[in-house]
């Protein structure tokens, strides 16, 4: 059985190809995203800061991973992402921002992993990838399926105001929000 929660050492580190140079400055698309809070969420219509993370896809301890996806610069660690920002999140709401996952699984799928690693926060779906394509966000391709690379946004009112791209490791993104959201408050 594969442990999610703690990744192997030893994985390729992503680099930079520059794919989310062009977000900085960008408005988030008006599109509503099936959350596993029930309903749905439009990003662009909320005010104040919003953080983002977006991940490939979480793994299921009894659901084996797609072949070769420890080979896969950057894929491997949405589980360990998805728990340092539950463990986070308290802090997170005391410097002024919401939190919310994103990836391209769909809500069914990812509430599983909410309940299981009792996330505080809304896991959005962008499933259709039209929030993605509006964007331009960065993906790559595994098992049949186009899946995010992992990248953190923050945003203010509809606009993105800084982006970590690549993450690397997984859960290296919060300590980033952090000090971008408390230089900020």
């Amino acid at each position: 059985m594969t442990d999610l929660h703690a990744p192997p050492s030893g994985l390729p580190r992503p680099v930079d190809d520059g794919a989310a140079d062009h977000l900085p400055g960008r408005r988030l698309p008006r599109l509503s995203l099936a959350s596993t809070a029930g309903g749905t969420i439009d990003l662009a219509a909320i005010p104040g800061r919003i953080v983002v993370y977006c991940y490939p896809m979480t793994g299921r301890p009894d659901v084996a991973l797609p072949d070769g996806w420890d080979t896969i610069p950057g894929a491997r660690g949405c589980t360990p992402q998805s728990c340092s920002w539950r463990d986070h999140y308290a802090e997170l709401k005391a410097l002024g921002a919401e939190v919310f996952g994103l990836s391209t699984q769909s809500s069914d799928y990812q509430r599983e992993m909410v309940e299981r690693l009792h996330l505080p926060f809304a896991v959005l779906s962008d499933a259709g990838g039209d929030f993605r394509r509006a964007l331009e966000l960065p993906t790559f391709e595994a098992a049949g399926m186009t899946l995010l690379k992992r990248l953190t946004f923050i945003a203010r009112d509809g606009v993105i105001e800084a982006v970590l791209y690549p993450v690397f490791p997984s859960d290296a993104d919060v300590a980033w929000v952090a000090g971008k959201l408390g230089a900020k408050a």
